[in-house]
């Protein structure tokens, strides 16, 4: 998660939302990404998918089954739809996210009935520290205005 708090931070500095995501498979570092959505004008660019996107291509497969994700914020419907198609093994991830969450709020992607997969959820990793980070990032954007 530390690795995925650096890439949050990276994130922060460059204007985006902070989040950040590692995909590791074992010990290995596969991938890393932060969010990038407004500096490639890309609703997608969220830290999961770039992530994903680097390890697939990586690993030469759009199936990642013995790999695992880290995360700072719960990922949102659209990045555990695409999570549960990449069949990751596990997600980590620190932040709850009650407003925009797709996995233990709003759509629940991995528990819906059309779910292809359902990766092994763990919830609550270092989420002082990435609750925050969200915090002050949007504390400080409140402050600008």
């Amino acid at each position: 998660m530390n690795i995925a708090l650096e890439q949050a931070r990276a994130a922060a500095d460059r204007g985006e939302v902070p989040v950040g995501a590692v995909i590791v498979r074992g010990d290995r570092v596969v991938a890393v990404a932060g969010n990038r959505t407004r500096e490639l004008n890309d609703p997608t660019a969220h830290a999961e998918i770039l992530a994903l996107r680097a390890a697939c291509a990586e690993v030469g497969s759009e199936r990642l089954p013995d790999h695992d994700l880290y995360v700072t914020l719960e990922p949102c419907a659209m990045c555990a739809a695409a999570l549960a198609a990449a069949r990751i093994r596990r997600v980590y991830y620190g932040a709850a996210d009650p407003k925009s969450g797709g996995v233990a709020h709003g759509a629940r992607v991995f528990s819906h009935p059309q779910a292809h997969h359902a990766p092994e959820v763990y919830d609550g990793i270092a989420a002082a520290e990435c609750e925050d980070l969200l915090r002050r990032f949007f504390a400080e954007k409140r402050e600008q205005k």
